[in-house]
């Protein structure tokens, strides 16, 4: 009997990550004691009998590999280099060089030529290989498109195909025009990320949708699940939100079968 493959969600959290080191708010103080609302930064696992591999690994790398019980990771996608989606390279780079393995980090050149100007050295340790024309990793073939980030520029999502599966990774978005939207269509699976409920925020200092925005973009694309990442400290996992029925909140740990 085949084992299907899993979808791990090592971090749920947007860019600061919940609980907020200033803030006393009641999802910061239920983060700090039961737990359950408590975020790293957006990251998964995708694993299974063909393979496993990482997207993004952030400043909270060390923590995530822990939660798996993991001392090395050999294949990680980066989505773009915000410090939030990248900041665990330096951690990963040092267990290759101690563990005498290379890693393989897969991104668009871009991301990569960025990655490198912050990090010279990260080159020695990880393998750094551009996946502009799409790349196989466990099995799945994986295409990547630029998508707009709001004030904060732009990111990549990732579309990955296997045995007749169909999903998107799109952590870090908003207003996606139709071109962007065009590789939304016909999934089994939308992960996406929803910093907030309802941003108050002016829409032009925003970088990410949120689940009322992201509402609507679902009833234009029409996955047949969807999966919201990315949250920040507004969004409370004690809470029901009038979200459709098939949305899910993800939790650090929180596995997806993808089949």
């Amino acid at each position: 009997m085949t084992i299907p493959d899993k979808l791990t969600f090592l971090g749920t959290g947007d860019a600061m990550g919940v609980p907020r080191l200033y803030c006393d708010c009641e999802v910061c103080m239920e983060a700090r004691t039961t737990g359950i609302n408590r975020r790293y930064r957006s990251s998964v696992l995708v694993h299974g009998s063909d393979g496993e591999f990482m997207i993004d690994g952030g400043p909270d790398f060390v923590h995530q590999m822990e939660l798996l019980g993991k001392r090395q990771l050999r294949t990680m996608l980066v989505t773009h280099p915000h410090f939030d989606h990248i900041g665990g390279l330096p951690e990963w780079a040092d267990a290759c060089r101690w563990l005498g393995e290379k890693g393989e980090m897969y991104a668009p050149q871009e991301v990569l030529e960025t990655i490198q100007s912050q990090f010279p050295w990260l080159s020695r340790h990880i393998k750094m290989q551009p996946c502009d024309s799409g790349v196989e990793l466990a099995g799945y073939q994986i295409r990547t498109w630029k998508v707009n980030h709001g004030k904060n520029g732009y990111s990549y999502a990732y579309r990955l195909e296997k045995d007749g599966y169909r999903w998107v990774y799109c952590s870090d978005s908003i207003n996606l025009n139709e071109q962007e939207r065009q590789q939304l269509y016909h999934l089994d699976l939308l992960v996406l990320g929803t910093s907030f409920y309802h941003e108050l925020a002016e829409f032009h200092t925003r970088s990410v949708y949120d689940m009322l925005e992201a509402q609507e973009l679902l009833r234009q694309i029409k996955p047949k699940q969807t999966i919201f990442t990315h949250m920040s400290h507004d969004v409370d996992l004690r809470q029901k939100y009038d979200l459709m029925p098939d949305i899910t909140l993800a939790e650090i740990g929180m596995t997806h079968i993808l089949s």
